[in-house]
């Protein structure tokens, strides 16, 4: 393999591990190693079933060669009796291959009651292990949901955190808004009561006469200002006039 493509294997590695852990939801994973261990359970003790009932066979069965003995020691001692060794023989024979089946099942009998020991142990540690799996699962599933609840309130919070600052500005852009159309307001108000916007179509609209009465009036203010400046001269404006007059 090739150093490009060990690279890209571990790239691609790395990909397939962030996208399973993005979709991996640690309550539903828990949830399937618990069902996974407990049918791990339920096979030992089906197992154990197995074995006691293959027991109960077997001793069925060493029962019934027990009693076939009995039987057989009967039928030789009957055949004996008679003065039938042939059948006294036969009987002894068949009651030893009994026997030796007997102790066979006697044997596997033995074994199946270390085996049903055996699974016995192992299912009261399975069992064990589960019952603990499944408490520390409910709490890390009760954590993890906290978790999440606490990150989803936490997004919110920010998100409300986020809009209220939008809002902030927002007024804040009104309110200054609203200060600039007082200032102006006021600045317009203070403008028409010095008559510096006075509204020039009302002296379009005026009559000849009322603008030559305007101007005659403006006149004689002038003349007026005029006198009372020159009374305001020394000497009356004597000088001024003789300086007309010459």
């Amino acid at each position: 393999m090739t150093t490009l493509t060990r690279r890209m294997s571990t790239i691609i590695k790395a990909r397939v591990s962030q996208l399973l852990d993005r979709a991996e939801n640690p309550a539903e994973t828990l949830d399937y190693s618990y069902q996974v261990q407990l049918e791990h359970l339920q096979q030992v003790k089906k197992g154990v079933a197995d074995v006691v009932t293959a027991k109960k066979r077997l001793e069925l069965q060493a029962a019934s060669l027990e009693e076939q003995l009995g039987a057989l020691d009967v039928q030789a001692r009957q055949a004996l009796s008679h003065e039938r060794e042939d059948l006294a023989r036969a009987a002894i024979e068949q009651k030893a291959l009994s026997e030796h089946e007997l102790g066979s099942l006697t044997r596997q009998i033995g074994d199946l009651d270390r085996r049903r020991d055996q699974l016995g142990e192992t299912e009261k540690r399975l069992r064990h292990r589960l019952e603990t799996f499944r408490a520390r699962k409910e709490v890390v599933k009760a954590q993890y949901a906290a978790a999440q609840a606490q990150v989803r309130i936490g997004e919110a919070a920010t998100g409300v955190a986020g809009e209220m600052a939008d809002v902030s500005l927002a007024l804040q852009r009104a309110e200054d808004k609203t200060a600039d159309m007082r200032a102006r307001a006021s600045a317009i108000e203070e403008l028409e009561a010095a008559g510096t916007l006075a509204d020039h179509t009302l002296l379009e609209t005026r009559t000849d006469v009322e603008r030559e009465l305007a101007k005659l009036d403006l006149d004689v203010r002038v003349a007026d200002e005029l006198e009372r400046m020159k009374a305001q001269l020394p000497n009356g404006g004597q000088p001024m006039r003789a300086l007309e007059q010459g």
